[in-house]
């Protein structure tokens, strides 16, 4: 008797792990069915990865898209550098100030020597010689002060009428003093335009530069082709580093403007998500040449008939991030 309830009991559990072995294994197969069903990630005809998202969807995350407008910019160059320190430029100052004003006395003790020597009165060949010398120094003093300058301003320093009042500016930061280098290898025949300058933290926010001249030395580091540029809005703090885009005469590069809130970044990436039909986009790589007041500059990818999403951009890459790493793409 005992053995004939052992084997119902055991009966009974074997049954029972049948069937909840089975009822987890059709779940699972419902699940995965339905997940399926649900996936919003395919390949193209060309294998690019395309995220679907009906209408309904895309009113729920807030998606919405905008057509590329066509651009033409003058030609640019871009190079890096940084704002250079004016505190080498205030001892240069003061130094310039003295010499000169050295070179003022020592010259009217010359001229009253000269005037008394020339009337005889008591005034020796030997006194006219040294105030002459004196004279002959500082103003050797003054033209070396001068120099100087010129090391950090290039000649645009040696050519103002009043050298105080342009350096002063960049000694009270009430302007900065930009050095731009362009790569080793690459160089400008024609003097750059103008330019525009960008602390390298904040690429996006380009300030105008009027351009001064060419370096007058080249970068120890760098070795490359170096212009100084001058910055009187937005000055950036001394030693901050920054890029630059050098404007130069030239034919104009057609593009389209991507506006910011259409690009995406993603492992050291750029791309934006273009609009194939009505609930079907692509993700597509971008190069952004250069920042303008509404967005990007780009040249190749895009075109001006193409829409890019701007709002839901980064739910179309959780989505396709997220089918790619479980292997849950179609």
């Amino acid at each position: 008797m005992k053995k004939i309830i052992v084997g119902i009991v055991i009966g009974v559990l074997m049954g029972s792990a049948v069937t909840w072995i089975f009822s987890r294994h059709s779940e699972k197969d419902e699940h995965t069915e339905e997940h399926k069903e649900g996936s919003r990630v395919h390949r193209g005809t060309n294998g690019e990865v395309l995220v679907k998202v009906d209408k309904a969807t895309q009113e729920r995350i807030g998606l919405k898209t905008e057509t590329l407008q066509p651009a033409e910019l003058s030609m640019e160059v871009k190079g890096y550098g940084r704002v250079v320190d004016p505190a080498p430029l205030s001892m240069l100052l003061v130094e310039q100030i003295s010499t000169e004003a050295s070179l003022e006395v020592s010259t009217k003790e010359y001229q009253r020597l000269k005037g008394l020597y020339a009337q005889e009165q008591n005034v020796s060949t030997r006194a006219l010689e040294a105030a002459e010398a004196t004279m002959k120094k500082d103003r050797a003093l003054v033209e070396a002060a001068k120099a100087k300058l010129a090391l950090t301003l290039g000649q645009a320093a040696i050519t103002q009428s009043n050298l105080q009042e342009f350096v002063r500016p960049f000694t009270s930061l009430q302007a900065a003093l930009v050095r731009i280098d362009l790569p080793l290898g690459e160089s400008l025949k024609v003097s750059p335009q103008g330019g525009r300058i960008a602390a390298l933290s904040a690429e996006e926010q380009p300030i105008p530069a009027e351009f001064l001249g060419p370096a007058p030395a080249a970068d120890p580091q760098t070795q490359g082709q170096g212009f100084l540029f001058v910055l009187r809005t937005n000055v950036l703090p001394p030693g901050a580093a920054v890029i630059g885009w050098l404007q130069i005469p030239g034919e104009t590069q057609r593009g389209v403007i991507v506006p910011r809130a259409a690009i995406v970044r993603h492992e050291g990436e750029l791309f934006v998500y273009m609009q194939t039909d009505e609930e079907t986009f692509r993700r597509q790589g971008i190069h952004a040449e250069r920042p303008v007041e509404n967005g990007w500059f780009v040249r190749t990818g895009l075109a001006p008939t193409d829409k890019v999403t701007v709002a839901g951009a980064q739910q179309l890459l959780s989505e396709e991030l997220k089918a790619l790493s479980g292997g849950e793409e179609e």
